[in-house]
C-alpha cells in the first residue's frame, strides 16, 4: 500500500507539472497505546506512528507562486509566497497555510514551491492525519530550504498551526508522535515537559486492529471542555486538602478516596479516573519491557471501563464493539482510542485472527446499529521522513 501511494502522488505529480519532484516525503497518522485525556492533566501518554501515511511529492521554483494539490479531494489552492497568509475557508489548506505562516517569520526564503500530497490515512477516524499534513508539510520546507529545524520545532509549528489557522487547542501529542516515531518503538511522553523516551513495542504473536465506529457524535468538543472544567475544579479540593500535591501525577487513589464526600460523585469520578490513568501508562511501560501482553491487555481493558465509566466519553457504539470483541478469547485487549464520543476502537488480537474477528463483529456491528465498520490492521513505523529509495 505504501509503494502504491508513493507510485500514485508521484504519477499525480509528473501529470500536473510535467517534471519529476525533486523529493518525497512520508507522514505517518498515529495511535495511542494507553493514556486518554491525560495530556491536559500533567500525566505521560504512550503513542507511537503508523503505517498509515500522507504522501509529499514537492519541487520548488524561481518564480515565488506556490501551488498546493490535495489529490484525494480533487482539490488545488494557488498563492504567491510574499502574499500575507490568513485563513481561508478550505479547511485543508489551512493547515498548511498556518506551517507556512510560522515559516515566513522565522526568514523563509523567497522561493516558490509545488506539492501534491495524497494519504492512506482514514479521514475522520482519530488517527491525527491533520497532524501528519502539518508535519510532513514543515519537514518538507524544513528539508528543501534547509531551515535547520529540530524535530521538537516541527511538531510545535504543527501544533500552533492548528492552534491558529485551524482554531483547534489540541494538545502536543499527535504531532510530536508523528514526527518522532520509530519503528517498533512507543513514545512514553510528558506533556508538560515534552521529555520522552522511547519503549519496546513489538507485539511478536499479537497484532494492533483499529476498528472504526463511524460515528462521530456532537458531544466531543463540548464534553471535552466540560470534563476539563470538572477535573480542574476536583484538582482545587484536592490541593485545599493536600497542600503538598501539585498536580494529578503527585495525587494517590487513597488521598482521593478520603475525600470522596467532599468531591461529590461528579468530581470524584472524573478525578479517579485521571489519577488511574496516569498510573496505567507507567504499568504499560513496565508491561512493554517485560513483554507482558495480557497484562498490557488488561490495562487496556481498564483504561475503556474508566473512559466510559467514571470519565464518560464513550458512546453506544464504541462500548459496543469493545464489549462485543471482549467476549473473543483471541483478544486480550480492546478499548475506545481518542477523545470519545466516536471514532476508532483499539484492539490488541492473537495473530492469525484477525480476519475471522474483522468478519464476526461487522455483522453484530451492522445488526445493531445499520453502519457498516471498517477494520484497520496497523503496524507501529516510524516518523516523518524523506523517502529516498527508488520505486521498481
Amino acid at each position: 500500500m505504501k509503494k502504491k501511494l508513493i507510485k500514485d502522488t508521484t504519477e499525480h505529480f509528473e501529470k500536473q507539472f510535467q517534471h519529476q519532484p525533486e523529493a518525497l516525503f512520508l507522514s505517518p497518522g498515529r495511535i495511542n497505546i494507553i493514556g486518554e485525556h491525560v495530556d491536559y492533566n500533567d500525566g505521560f501518554v504512550l503513542p507511537a506512528a503508523i503505517n498509515k501515511y500522507i504522501c509529499f511529492a514537492v519541487s520548488t521554483n524561481e518564480t515565488g507562486a506556490c501551488m498546493l494539490i490535495a489529490k484525494d479531494l480533487n482539490d488545488t489552492y494557488k498563492f504567491h509566497i510574499n502574499d500575507t497568509l490568513v485563513p481561508v475557508d478550505k479547511m485543508w489548506v489551512n493547515y498548511i497555510l498556518g506551517v507556512l505562516d510560522q515559516l515566513k517569520s522565522k526568514g523563509f526564503p523567497k522561493k516558490g514551491f509545488n506539492i501534491v500530497f495524497s494519504s492512506t490515512i482514514p479521514m475522520g477516524a482519530g488517527l491525527s492525519s491533520s497532524a501528519a499534513l502539518e508535519c510532513g508539510f514543515g519537514y518538507a520546507m524544513n528539508k528543501l530550504f534547509d531551515l535547520d529545524l529540530s524535530k521538537e520545532d516541527i511538531a510545535k509549528i504543527g501544533q500552533h498551526s492548528e492552534h491558529t489557522f485551524v482554531g483547534v487547542k489540541c494538545g502536543i501529542m499527535d504531532q510530536f508522535a508523528t514526527v518522532f516515531g520509530k519503528k517498533k518503538k512507543v513514545i512514553r511522553l510528558d506533556c508538560t515537559t515534552l521529555e520522552y523516551d522511547y519503549h519496546n513495542a513489538d507485539f511478536k504473536n499479537y497484532s494492533l486492529l483499529l476498528l472504526d465506529s463511524h460515528v462521530k457524535h456532537t458531544h466531543l468538543t463540548s464534553g471535552y471542555n466540560v470534563r476539563r472544567k470538572e477535573v480542574e475544579e476536583g484538582m482545587v479540593f484536592i490541593k485545599s486538602t493536600f497542600p503538598k500535591v501539585n498536580s494529578f501525577r503527585d495525587c494517590t487513589e487513597e488521598q482521593l478516596l478520603s475525600i470522596k464526600d467532599t468531591l461529590g460523585p461528579i468530581l470524584y469520578k472524573r478525578c479517579h479516573f485521571v489519577v488511574s490513568e496516569i498510573q496505567r501508562v507507567l504499568d504499560a511501560v513496565q508491561a512493554l519491557e517485560a513483554s507482558d501482553y495480557q497484562k498490557l491487555g488488561q490495562l487496556m481493558n481498564a483504561t475503556h471501563d474508566g473512559l466510559s465509566e467514571d470519565y464518560e466519553v464513550s458512546c453506544p457504539e464504541l462500548d459496543f464493539l469493545v464489549a462485543t470483541v471482549r467476549k473473543e478469547p483471541n483478544v486480550i485487549g480492546a478499548r475506545m482510542m481518542g477523545g470519545g464520543f466516536g471514532g476508532c476502537s483499539i484492539n490488541l488480537v492473537e495473530k492469525g485472527t484477525e480476519k475471522e474477528l474483522i468478519s464476526k463483529v461487522t455483522e453484530a456491528y451492522r445488526s445493531a446499529f445499520g453502519i457498516e465498520l471498517s477494520a484497520y490492521r496497523i503496524k507501529i513505523s516510524k516518523g516523518t521522513a524523506e523517502f529516498k529509495n527508488k520505486l521498481n
